[in-house]
């Protein structure tokens, strides 16, 4: 989920955005409605698809647009690493249109599991395609599902920045897509109650809008009846650049340059 340093132009990066992103919806919100609405699994049967379509997407995508699936990721690398602004806007709708077309092909697929278990298209099934607070449960204002998507976003953009970060100690044998992947299953092992740990504005508001334009109308409401679309998209958004920040000024200006790097911190070839 870096910026990318070559390329094949911008066509090539929106489309890896684009297909990166279906294929995390694909698998976040598939494995949700086989939960939710079929029964089969549970907590830890989404919190490990979620991880995993991440990952997956990353290998699809990264060597074309660096795989950031996820508009918090594209405004971070902006305010940090140097990516450019102009991009921004165009990086984010193709993540936000990949989640919308993958989410659309999730609610087709599972029409008649969802029509079984929730006839009305209520928000008992409505959890599949986009989050609430609370789970829609536990008594969480969208106040604080909001510090929670903060909170959340600091913490997978605080270790995206490690992880991929050269002069830190990055992993190995491209498995950075895999440990970002972990990153994600963590997040939502414990950090999933209070709004379920969106952590992406494109992973949201496509898949709501998906389900808005089938047959759910009552998607950008919470179960209080408030407007709650907005805090999974500006609460990643702030708490991205926050994490972000944290590593940039907490970690990296104490990091070594590639030449000072002391043996035995990292592989060197015998002499």
């Amino acid at each position: 989920m870096a910026q990318r340093t070559s390329g094949r132009g911008l066509a090539g990066e929106l489309a890896a955005e684009f297909l990166g992103t279906l294929i995390l919806i694909l698998f976040g919100c598939g494995v949700v409605a086989q939960v939710v609405a079929g029964g089969l699994g549970d907590h830890d049967s989404i919190a490990w698809a979620w991880g995993l379509g991440v990952t997956l997407g990353v290998y699809v995508a990264a060597r074309l647009s660096g795989a950031h699936l996820n508009p918090a990721v594209t405004v971070a690398l902006a305010c940090f690493k140097g990516f450019s602004w102009r991009k921004v806007i165009p990086y984010s709708l193709a993540q936000t249109l990949g989640a919308f077309i993958a989410a659309l092909l999730v609610r087709w697929n599972f029409t008649e599991i969802l029509g079984k278990a929730d006839p009305g298209h209520t928000l008992k099934t409505q959890i599949v395609f986009s989050t609430l607070p609370g789970n829609g449960t536990f008594p969480v204002s969208e106040w604080g599902a909001l510090r929670d998507q903060i909170i959340g976003t600091a913490i997978l953009l605080l270790l995206i920045f490690a992880i991929t970060d050269l002069l830190n100690t990055p992993p190995g044998a491209n498995m950075a897509p895999f440990i970002i992947g972990l990153v994600v299953v963590a997040i939502g092992m414990a950090w999933g109650t209070d709004a379920g740990y969106a952590i992406n504005p494109a992973r949201d508001l496509g898949p709501r809008l998906a389900s808005y334009l089938t047959g759910y109308g009552s998607a950008w409401r919470d179960q209080y009846g408030n407007l709650y679309f907005w805090v999974p998209i500006v609460g990643p958004l702030i708490g991205g650049v926050l994490g972000a920040a944290v590593y940039r000024y907490m970690i990296t200006p104490f990091l070594p340059a590639a030449e000072e790097q002391e043996p035995g911190r990292v592989p060197a070839p015998e002499e």
